[in-house]
């Protein structure tokens, strides 16, 4: 069995409008955690790319106006490549560490972008990806949608580890997709600041007798450009995400956080056979499942709105 080991969430401002520049700040805060024992290392959900917290993109309920269609523009050109200089700057700072980092970024795939964490796994660096399933809100206006050929939950030495997007996590449905696939460490990047999203990863913890590592941004208007659209106000000082990242264990006990002072790094020791010795008595999808009850049906091949059958290229 595994022996216990640091796990980190990192609690830090994006760069919003540079994702490059945001690259660089996550890699000094990977070398930082590594450098403090962490092997596993979770950060909030857009670290790269930019969460638009406050923004309309000019959208009025039967309109769109043209500088929305410009903020739009300004944020896809903001958003990562999988390929690009960001995704391997991040590579790099994993293989020198040889740590296992969870990224929130904002993908651009043509003219769609996507909420997306990806997995870089030390050396091997970027190996796979789980795009959000469903924006929440006036996401929708910006986000596509993922589908379930990205809801990996990937064997390690750590654990079994899966991500699941802000929202994402007040869907039974995909939680119980996660627990089926053993997953031990779940990791909730997210814009969640709010009080009640501690009592949410508390839940999950106990639901999944999993570890529930969750990170938040925290991050003032000063961050954006002066001219970004924010209905919040435009007060540099004001803090538009607070954090409250946090790290929970199996039995819902709380090991680090919810912490909403600042920039920070949490720390806590992960002892995989906790998850076991909490199963004991409850399995979701094991001896508590009922499946002569309930069964859920998970659709995990990729939809793309083209097929080209018979194409031999």
């Amino acid at each position: 069995m595994t022996q216990p080991f640091t796990a980190a969430v990192v609690q830090a401002a994006s760069l919003p409008t540079d994702s490059m520049g945001a690259a660089a700040k996550a890699a000094g805060l990977i070398a930082q955690a590594s450098a403090n024992g962490a092997k596993i290392i979770v950060f909030p959900e857009a670290f790269l790319g930019g969460y638009p917290k406050g923004a309309s993109f000019g959208t009025p309920v039967g309109m769109r106006k043209p500088q929305g269609r410009e903020d739009f523009r300004a944020y896809h050109e903001a958003a990562i490549d999988l390929n690009g200089p960001e995704v391997a700057a991040i590579a790099e700072a994993t293989a020198a560490t040889g740590a296992f980092v969870v990224m929130g970024v904002i993908e651009r795939d043509g003219a769609t972008v996507y909420c997306t964490a990806l997995f870089f796994d030390g050396e091997k660096g970027l190996i796979t990806k789980h795009r959000k399933l469903m924006p929440t809100g006036a996401e929708r206006l910006i986000w596509g949608f993922g589908d379930g050929s990205t809801m990996p939950v990937i064997d390690t030495p750590l654990g079994r580890i899966g991500a699941v997007i802000c929202w994402e996590n007040y869907m039974p449905m995909l939680r119980m997709a996660m627990y089926d696939q053993g997953v031990t460490l779940y990791c909730a990047p997210t814009a969640d600041d709010r009080d009640g999203w501690a009592s949410t990863m508390r839940h999950i913890a106990l639901e999944g007798r999993c570890f529930v590592l969750s990170a938040c941004q925290h991050i003032t208007r000063g961050a954006y450009p002066a001219d970004y659209d924010c209905a919040l106000g435009d007060d540099p000082d004001m803090v538009l995400m607070r954090g409250g990242s946090m790290i929970v264990d199996p039995l819902g006990n709380v090991l680090a956080g919810p912490d909403y002072a600042g920039e920070t790094i949490l720390y806590a020791q992960i002892d995989p056979a906790e998850v076991i010795r909490g199963k004991y008595d409850f399995d979701v999808a094991g001896h508590y499942a009922r499946p002569d009850v309930f069964q859920l049906k998970v659709d995990v091949a990729p939809k793309r709105p083209v097929a080209r059958i018979g194409d031999q290229n």
